[in-house]
This record gives structure tokens, C-alpha cells and sequence, in this order.
């Protein structure tokens, strides 16, 4: 995907430049692309790790949580308060495409007339009788993880604003596993919040240097299957898990995304995409609890 941007004075140009989307946020100019990419940060940290099998040596070694080591590294560019504010505003941006996507109504643009649903779907969870099987239906819940989903998803879809976690295609699955523990776990606070992000972080980190996080390059199982990998693995790791507990949630979310394709109907994010995050963040979620009923051993490696 490349876009060239030039600007005129009057008549004349004074300025171009063509810019490449890399996928999950990432771009380069054309200088950057003809120098091969971009340059590695040399920048040293404390605790490397390429793969997952070497993470979990160092979490052991160490005696650190995943959150824990992960903290540690980014306090190798910046201070611990600043790594926790800007984390929550992280949070706050997906919480706004959450809530956004709550309140729009209509259809999507491009021409497949595809109408939202998070809107109505909000209301009907609201409504007295639903706030009555909230408290005993195991399906409300679930019914509240595949809304904050197509919320977010919707959002992108109109190309509104969201997080790349850790891309627009799959934004909506990391923001719905943690709206989801925030709005059912009482004691949630804002440290489980970066706690969350900073595990799910990880995840990806090792997606994106072993793999990929592209739908255009591997496929949806890529794409959708890195959220799906990072979302259960952060909601492990708030909910208490070890740190080969919270690496088998992200295998777990990993593996049965495998194979998945990237189709959109039209070249738009909108069929399958929008439903398929809200499936992803289930898939998320019993991956998490899958893992946390067992002791982190586990046939396949998130490595393999």
C-alpha cells in the first residue's frame, strides 16, 4: 500500500514524497524504503528475548512476571510513571472506540450497505429484563465481550479512531478481553491495566519479529490470530497467571487461528472482519481460562 503525498505552490511543486504502509501502524518513506527499512533500534535492554522459549528463561531467571520484565525494558527509554501514564491513555483511546461505536447508528460506507449493530445491540443489554440474566446468564457476558468488539470494529470500519492492537483489522479484540475483565472483575484498577497491556505487548513483540501481524502478508491467522494471541495473554497474566500460564494462553489464541485468510468482501473491513474480531475475543478469553486450568505445559510451543 503506498500513497504519494505532493505539495504545490500554485502551479509549481515544491514538495513529494511516496509513503508505504507496513502494516500494525508501521510506515516508511521512499529514502527508507530504498535503504532497505527502517534502522534497528540499538537502544540496550536489560532483558532481550527473540522468542518465546526465551522469554520464559528469563522471567524464571529473574524471578519476574512477563508485565513484570516487560515494565523493565521499557524503563530503558523511558521513566516508570511516564510508561504507566501513556499506557492508560492507550486504554482511554480504545475505551473512546469502544463507547464511540456505542453510540453511531446507520451503515458503513463503501457500498456494501452493511448496517451497525453495536448501538442496538448496547441497548438491548441495558434493558431491565437482560440486567436481569446478566446475573445469571454466562451468555450476557459473552454478549458484552462481542459488543466492545463490534464497537470498535464498526468504528474502523467508518475510518474513525482506534489502536492499532496490533492492527486496524483486528483492533477491536484487545480492547474487548480488557473492557470485558474491567466491566466483570470487581477489583479491577489501572495497574491490571498495564499489567495487560504489558503482557499482551510481548505477544506481540514476538509476532511481529517471528511471523507476521499482516493480513495482506499471512493472512488473517496473522492479523487476527497476533490480537487473539495478545488478548489471552493478557487477561492470564491479570488474572494471576504464571508466566508459562500466560504464554500457553497466547499459543492457545495463536494456534486456532491457524489457516485463517484474509478475504474481505470488496477489499473493505467490514465482512468477515467485524464479526470475526468479536469471535476472536471469545476464542481469547477461553484460551486465558484454558491455560489457567493448567500448569503452562503444553505440546506445541508458541515458538512453533
Amino acid at each position: 500500500n503506498a500513497m504519494v503525498i505532493t505539495a504545490y505552490q500554485q502551479e509549481r511543486v515544491i514538495a513529494t514524497n511516496t509513503y508505504y504502509s507496513l502494516g500494525g501502524g508501521f510506515y516508511v518513506d521512499q529514502a527508507c524504503a530504498d535503504q532497505g527499512g527502517l534502522d534497528e533500534d540499538k537502544t540496550a535492554l536489560p532483558y532481550p528475548f527473540e522468542s518465546g522459549n526465551e522469554l520464559l528463561a528469563l522471567c524464571q531467571a529473574n524471578d519476574l512476571r512477563i508485565s513484570q520484565l516487560m515494565l523493565e525494558n521499557e524503563k530503558a527509554w523511558r521513566s516508570e510513571d511516564t510508561i504507566r501514564t501513556e499506557l492508560l491513555k492507550i486504554w482511554h483511546a480504545m475505551r473512546d472506540s469502544i463507547e464511540n461505536g456505542l453510540k453511531a447508528t446507520g451503515r458503513l460506507p463503501g457500498g456494501l450497505n452493511v448496517r451497525r449493530r453495536a448501538n442496538a445491540l448496547h441497548q438491548q443489554l441495558l434493558s431491565p429484563p437482560a440486567q436481569q440474566r446478566l446475573i445469571v446468564s454466562s451468555f450476557s457476558v459473552m454478549d458484552w465481550v462481542n459488543l466492545f468488539a463490534l464497537a470498535v470494529n464498526e468504528e474502523n470500519a467508518a475510518g474513525k479512531r482506534m489502536v492499532t492492537a496490533p492492527t486496524n483489522g483486528a483492533a477491536g479484540i484487545v480492547p474487548a478481553v480488557l473492557a470485558y475483565y474491567l466491566k466483570f472483575e470487581p477489583d479491577a484498577c489501572d495497574a491490571d491495566v498495564v499489567d495487560f497491556l504489558l503482557a499482551a505487548g510481548a505477544m506481540g513483540i514476538l509476532c511481529k519479529k517471528n511471523a507476521s501481524i499482516s493480513g495482506a502478508e499471512v493472512g488473517c491467522q496473522g492479523e487476527v490470530g497476533s490480537a487473539c494471541a495478545m488478548a489471552a495473554a493478557g487477561l492470564a497474566e491479570v488474572l494471576g497467571g504464571t508466566p508459562r500460564q500466560v504464554e500457553n494462553a497466547a499459543e492457545i489464541g495463536l494456534e486456532h487461528n491457524l489457516g485463517l485468510t484474509c478475504d474481505p468482501v470488496a477489499g473493505l473491513v467490514q465482512v468477515p472482519c467485524i464479526e470475526r474480531n468479536a469471535i476472536a475475543s471469545v476464542k481469547a478469553i477461553n484460551a486465558a481460562r484454558m491455560a489457567l486450568h493448567g500448569d503452562g505445559d503444553h505440546f506445541v510451543s508458541l515458538d512453533k
